[in-house]
């Protein structure tokens, strides 16, 4: 048995998101379809994230187990041969140890929401950003994107069907950039709750627009009611996942 690491870059518009079900094209169902027309097996492929319909990725990474060693360029050509017709493709594989888990081994996700704030809306960017059309005031949402830095209950952020068994996390950095018509927002975090980042971002949104949001408020609330609404999929991108090792 030989375990490949893959990185994928995916669009996620018309994809039911990573988890594999009769609902439509995953992003795992596609990958399983690939290796089973390259060498005949269906094998689990267990990523580093579960994204939703409609998000992207960079650099998901992900691991699956192949009874029989094949050159990871090898399996790289062979996997985008069939994907090719797919928004999903392989940017690298490589063979790594079996205790490499790209879920579990994972230290650290790296998450990235797009806005587009401007009047106009987005043509070249549709369904790759959210669209704000009124001015955003970047100070409120940085001040506000401070305050969620840290360790704390995610209760308010977390979507009612979120399966953690705790809503405690730490979030390690949470930055806003302006780059031109594009506000740029940038998580990371050992891990995030179901719809934390949509949730977050829909909040420091708000502020934005002059809602006056209280984040300490929010978190003493332990109530999803009491935060902004969900920012929509199409601008969240999971952007890479870190590990310490590889074994």
């Amino acid at each position: 048995m030989t375990r490949y690491k893959v990185i994928l870059e995916y669009d996620g518009t018309n994809l039911i998101g990573w988890q594999e079900n009769r609902q439509g094209p995953s992003v795992q169902s596609l990958l399983k379809d690939a290796l089973e027309r390259f060498c005949g097996v269906r094998p689990d492929v267990v990523g580093a994230g579960r994204t939703d319909a409609g998000v992207h990725a960079l650099e998901m990474c992900a691991h699956f187990d192949l009874d029989n060693e094949y050159d990871p360029s090898t399996v790289m050509r062979a996997m985008n041969f069939y994907l090719k017709k797919s928004p999903v493709c392989v940017l690298n594989c490589e063979i790594v140890n079996q205790k490499f888990n790209a879920r579990f081994s994972c230290v650290n996700r790296h998450y990235m929401y797009v806005v587009l704030n401007r009047a106009a809306a987005p043509v070249l960017d549709k369904n790759r950003v959210w669209w704000v059309p009124k001015k955003l005031n970047i100070k409120k949402m940085r001040d506000a994107a401070k305050l969620l830095i840290g360790l704390h209950d995610f209760t308010s952020f977390r979507a009612s069907q979120c399966q953690a068994k705790s809503p405690i996390k730490t979030l390690d950095s949470c930055r806003i950039d302006k780059k031109g018509d594009y506000v740029v927002f940038d998580f990371s975090a050992r891990s995030f709750l179901h719809h934390q980042v949509r949730n977050m971002v829909g909040t420091l949104v708000e502020i934005g627009l002059g809602v006056p949001h209280d984040i300490n408020k929010i978190f003493a609330a332990r109530n999803r009611a009491s935060a902004g609404a969900t920012a929509p999929a199409a601008g969240l991108y999971f952007i890479r996942a870190d590990y310490a090792t590889d074994d």
